[in-house]
């Protein structure tokens, strides 16, 4: 079997990580309703907010966090209050608190892929606590190198199979975003599987795309060893 370099996804690929942020959006939808707004126009508010703090300020709890305190107090207007304000910022404190719960699967099967290939964690997030989240995993032995990124997106992969030389008819990435791990994979000429995750966040869904590269598509983390 040749040795190949997969790169590999974190959130919602190793770890489930957007049904904690998917709950908590429910509950703020709802503690909205008295303010007489539908629940899909404080998601589009939400979201779109949330597009102008990633640019502004990166990925992350805390910007997440800041999204909902401005959404709320978009919302809101003169009838916001401060308790409202400091229930998010608790909110914040206990998703940055939440262990990491890793997919069924997962530990064994990189336990075999270690043994037969290089495998580099590449995850997008704020770099602080995306570390934390691998260390309270306990699954970073498994990994030649963990590459924290402020955005995947064909020119971060070119960095990356620069960096660590990827042959990259020999290079794979592994994930469950259509819009940061599968399309910009395939366009900087490497291969990817996508692992669809029920939870994927909104703003990472966009249609799969064509490369040079190939596209495996598998339901389970755990099937990679079918094909690795």
């Amino acid at each position: 079997m040749a040795r190949h370099t997969l790169l590999i996804d974190a959130d919602d690929t190793l770890w489930e990580n957007n049904i904690f942020f998917e709950k908590t959006i429910d509950n703020f939808i709802a503690s909205l309703e008295h303010l007489g707004y539908t629940r899909e126009y404080v998601r589009h508010i939400l979201n779109e907010t949330e597009r102008r703090n990633i640019r502004q300020h990166g990925y992350g709890v805390r910007s997440f966090g800041r999204s909902l305190e401005e959404t709320y107090l978009k919302l809101a207007g003169n009838s916001a209050q401060r308790d409202v304000v400091k229930g998010i910022e608790q909110i914040v404190r206990e998703l940055e608190n939440t262990p990491p719960h890793i997919l069924d699967g997962v530990p064994e099967t990189l336990a075999y892929l270690a043994k037969h290939h290089r495998l580099i964690l590449l995850s997008k997030g704020e770099a602080a606590e995306q570390a934390a989240k691998v260390e309270r995993s306990g699954l970073q032995s498994y990994f030649d190198a963990i590459e924290i990124v402020l955005e995947k997106d064909p020119e971060t992969y070119g960095r990356v199979i620069d960096s660590f030389k990827i042959v990259k008819s020999h290079g794979w990435m592994i994930g469950n975003s259509p819009r940061s791990d599968i399309n910009p994979a395939l366009q900087s000429g490497l291969n990817a599987v996508f692992i669809p995750h029920p939870s994927t966040w909104q703003l990472e869904h966009a249609e799969l795309e064509s490369g040079t590269g190939k596209l495996l598509i598998v339901s389970a983390f755990r099937e990679l060893r079918a094909h690795f």
